[in-house]
């Protein structure tokens, strides 16, 4: 899987404020008199969507900027950063989908060819593209949960695919949590959609 790490939008200094109206600053003092990280990440992006009619994007990248310059993290340490989630409706029955995830000659197909797959709690995948990390949990047609690592992303990123039967088709559902910057996120927002479009015209090809 090909990713471009590039954000959707330039996030200098002037660029916030020419797209915001205000300053990092501007907005960080407006996070911390509305009562800052104590109030939680959902409300924090309501007060800047709904009060002051800040674009989603704008919104989620300011609250979690503000986070990270307010130095609150998690348990392990790290900022909770950024997380996407991608869907899409497929003319499959789940196992099939997740059999497209999980064995190597149909991952190779949509993932990227040469890709490797021990599918076992603990076991690894991998592709000569450089994509790779280690399943943490597998639930047969209907669940998969597994690291992501790489030379831009941060060991605690975290991927959970689900799958939904919906009449003929199959909703799935990924998210991917924890990537510590905007280049990231938007690249793997853009690269997992692109995926699934390979995935989708190659399950219902199929058919």
């Amino acid at each position: 899987m090909k990713i471009k790490y590039e954000a959707q939008n330039d996030v200098s200094a002037a660029a916030v404020r020419s797209a915001t109206g205000k300053s990092w600053d501007e907005w960080f003092a407006l996070l911390d008199k509305f009562g800052g990280p104590a109030k939680g990440r959902r409300e924090m992006n309501v007060f800047l969507y709904d009060k002051h009619k800040v674009d989603a994007w704008w919104t989620a990248t300011i609250v979690v900027e503000y986070e990270r310059a307010r130095k609150v993290v998690e348990k392990d340490g790290s900022p909770k950063g950024y997380n996407i989630c991608v869907t899409k409706a497929i003319k499959a029955k789940p196992q099939q989908v997740f059999d497209a995830f999980t064995k190597p000659a149909e991952l190779a197909k949509w993932f990227g060819a040469g890709t490797k797959v021990d599918l076992k709690e603990g076991g690894s995948f991998s592709n000569p593209d450089g994509n790779r990390g280690q399943f943490k949990k597998i639930n047969p047609g209907k669940a998969l949960r597994f690291t992501w690592e790489g030379n831009r992303h941060a060991p605690v990123e975290l991927v959970e695919v689900k799958l939904q039967p919906s009449g003929a088709k199959c909703s799935l559902l990924l998210t991917h949590d924890r990537i510590q910057n905007r280049e990231v996120a938007d690249g793997m927002r853009a690269a997992w959609g692109a995926a699934f479009d390979t995935l989708k015209a190659q399950l219902e090809g199929t058919k």
